[in-house]
């Protein structure tokens, strides 16, 4: 297996920048733009060997892969104490746990995972906060 191998690697469709656009979380800043989804693809794999050869010359260390992850099915999500509240005040309003009240509104809207579209419900908004804010907590 290749190094490069233990990265994901994704390219998708950006209406933003009309064409296609890869990248490899995790591993390096930046994309790659085109108009051929295919040939983005080779020049992504291509920058990825590129990005990992700077690394081992300058002894910098390579980042945990990231595929092939196994996930538990659990994660903890700081809300802040009002969302808190809220939330479990809605599932108790419709006799659910609050942990299966969240996984459905999780599921309500799967396409806006990865998207600047911060709601995940319309009935519950959440907010994008600062790191900044989060800290002085």
């Amino acid at each position: 297996m290749k190094a490069s191998d233990q990265y994901l690697k994704l390219v998708e469709w950006s209406e933003a920048d009309r064409c296609y656009v890869g990248s490899c979380p995790g591993l390096m800043l930046g994309g790659i733009h085109g108009d051929d989804e295919m040939k983005v693809y080779r020049e992504l794999c291509q920058a990825v060997n590129e990005w990992i050869a700077i690394c081992r010359k300058d002894g910098v260390p390579l980042p945990p892969g990231t595929t092939g992850k196994a996930y538990s099915g659990k994660f903890v999500v700081r809300v802040g104490k009002e969302l808190h509240k809220k939330l479990a005040v809605e599932a108790l309003r419709y006799g659910e746990s609050l942990n299966s009240y969240c996984v459905g509104l999780l599921r309500e809207r799967p396409e806006s995972y990865g998207t600047k579209n911060r709601f995940v419900s319309d009935r519950v908004p959440v907010k994008k906060s600062s790191r900044k804010k989060m800290k002085a907590k």
